[in-house]
């Protein structure tokens, strides 16, 4: 259920590290979380130099010019634990398969209550049920 988006700077990946992000993303639900492979929903955005904006140095990080921000749509019911241990794998596997340093990679958690996903077909799938998850 988690839905990434991935803004990244244009032309700083090749199509491979894109899809290498991508599946990064996908597997920090599978290890932080224990969420399903399946569960893959990710869009990742190339953004040129007046489209995206990212301090080198806020919260004393040494950006490059790598940086990008990863939001990520999830189940509000998620603890902080939860969220912690997402955030450092986001991070960890980014360095890992991409070689993108930890202090590139800005994300932000937004909570989504499960009743306001739909899979497809229009319907509430999640909706008067407990989290899977």
């Amino acid at each position: 259920m988690p839905v990434f988006h991935a803004h990244i700077p244009a032309g700083r990946f090749s199509r491979e590290q894109k899809q290498a992000i991508g599946n990064a993303l996908n597997r920090s639900l599978t290890e932080a979380l224990g969420i399903p492979p399946g569960d893959r929903f990710i869009v990742v955005s190339e953004h040129k130099d007046d489209e995206l904006f990212i301090d080198p140095t806020f919260m004393d990080m040494n950006r490059t010019a790598d940086a990008m921000i990863i939001t990520v749509q999830l189940g509000a019911h998620r603890p902080v634990e939860d969220k912690r241990k997402l955030l450092a794998t986001i991070a960890r596997l980014l360095e890992e398969t991409v070689g993108i340093s930890p202090d590139d990679v800005f994300t932000s958690l937004i909570p989504v209550p499960n009743e306001n996903f739909s899979f497809g077909r229009g319907i509430a799938q999640l909706a008067g049920i407990a989290p899977r998850w």
